[in-house]
């Protein structure tokens, strides 16, 4: 090293987006828009039941009440480019992304085996 550089040590890696190439990824605009988040779950979970068969759903955003399930996954993802109910979906066998208007309302779904 010559004067005035410094040792920083080693480049902190970036945050990266989550590997999704597993999931099947479904983006749904339906016109009219759901009223609410009743109303798209309702939508995601026949879309599920299409692809899936029996399907459980795992985790979920509602970006109109700024929810998620599971209730507080994020906290511990706050300088994380990786949601908390989106790594809890990934990291629980999620096989089914259904997205309803752009990130509106995301749902994660894992095939059930009976």
């Amino acid at each position: 090293m010559s004067t005035g550089e410094r040792d920083t040590g080693p480049a902190c890696p970036l945050p990266r987006a989550p590997d999704e190439s597993h999931l099947e990824i479904v983006r749904l605009d339906p016109q009219p828009p759901p009223a609410d988040y009743r109303e798209a779950m309702v939508l995601a979970d026949r879309l599920a039941a299409a692809r899936l068969g029996e399907a459980m759903r795992v985790a979920w955003y509602d970006r109109d009440r700024d929810f998620e399930s599971p209730q507080h996954a994020s906290e511990c993802h706050l300088d994380s480019a990786v949601p908390g109910y989106v790594d809890y979906a990934l990291s629980h066998g999620a096989r089914l992304k259904v997205d309803i208007g752009d990130g509106r309302y995301v749902f994660y779904y894992v095939p059930v085996d009976l």
